[in-house]
């Protein structure tokens, strides 16, 4: 990006482990953080979503800080811009917002800079950042990724020929990971954790073989994450139960929760959504789909006359 120039940056949402796939699984969702960048004197954000407001307007921004830091490991300096920023993804509600920030500052200092990296090397330092490859990789890549964080290496599988639709039910409170990740239990017994991976396997397969009340079934029977959980959550079961009552295949908590997702057949969102509501009209309710393409980013020459 050169000065005067128009950077826009748009980076998707994501739902994190569908049940069984803990900190391994991701699916990208059509909701968005979108920056638009232009080089100014020094660093500014303008927040264009109210839910922004309460983030730093200068260079101690999150989704900066990412960009600094990932331009300092290649020895460049950023230069300053001015951001308007607007996201439609909820704020600490398990719906990958600060992943869609991490892989949005890597964007950002990669165009600015010049860097030239490729996806693989983006997804490397994303989740380096965020510490598991499940969000970043959605957000990054579209689709789902199966990813694994190993210790010299990240590795990814997306898939983007999945044809379900979902309905995120989000509570007005938040529910911050750390504490989300503070009920879990720091080991599992040897055979359960052969049983709770056996899970995520057939889930995986029965997802890629469009068998999705076989990968529903899985969700439900999650033994990493779900379990401990529910007592942070109490509207899971009730969300649940009221869910496969009305025709979805699938229900688990997104990422760290407190947002349940309802995997449905594609089609059926209107209908679902509808019942849903009218039983809990407190939370609120998003009809999603899976974003294919990831992380987009568009650069306006500027023409001088």
């Amino acid at each position: 990006m050169n000065e005067g120039d128009m950077l826009t940056i748009q980076v998707p949402g994501s739902t994190a482990n569908l049940g069984p796939g803990f900190d391994s699984i991701g699916l990208a969702v059509n909701l968005y953080l979108r920056l638009e960048v232009e080089r100014a004197d020094q660093w500014e954000v303008i927040p264009c979503s109210k839910k922004l407001q309460v983030f730093p307007k200068d260079e101690s921004n999150f989704v900066i800080q990412v960009a600094l830091q990932t331009a300092a490991k290649f020895n460049q300096s950023l230069p300053s811009c001015r951001i308007k920023m607007t996201s439609d993804i909820p704020l600490a509600r398990g719906l990958g917002s600060s992943a869609a920030a991490i892989v949005a500052g890597i964007e950002l200092a990669n165009a600015l800079c010049h860097l030239e990296l490729t996806n693989e090397e983006k997804f490397r330092l994303a989740t380096s950042i965020e510490g598991h490859p499940d969000n970043v990789g959605a957000s990054l890549f579209g689709g789902l990724v199966v990813g694994v964080q190993l210790d010299d290496s990240v590795e990814a599988v997306v898939y983007r020929d999945l044809e379900f639709d979902l309905i995120a039910v989000v509570p007005k409170q938040e529910l911050l990971t750390k504490e989300s990740r503070g009920v879990l239990p720091s080991q599992l017994p040897y055979s359960e954790s052969v049983q709770a991976g056996a899970i995520a396997n057939v889930m995986i397969a029965a997802l890629l073989r469009g068998d999705y009340a076989l990968a529903g079934r899985m969700m439900a029977k999650d033994l990493y994450h779900q379990p401990y959980r529910r007592a942070l959550v109490p509207h899971l079961q009730e969300i649940e139960n009221l869910a496969y009552e009305l025709g979805a295949f699938g229900v688990a908590l997104s990422g760290a929760g407190p947002t349940v997702v309802c995997c449905y057949e594609k089609g059926q969102g209107d209908k679902l959504q509808q019942k849903l509501q009218s039983h809990n009209p407190e939370m609120i309710y998003h009809q999603l789909q899976i974003d294919q393409i990831g992380s987009q980013i568009q650069i306006q020459k500027c023409e001088y006359k």
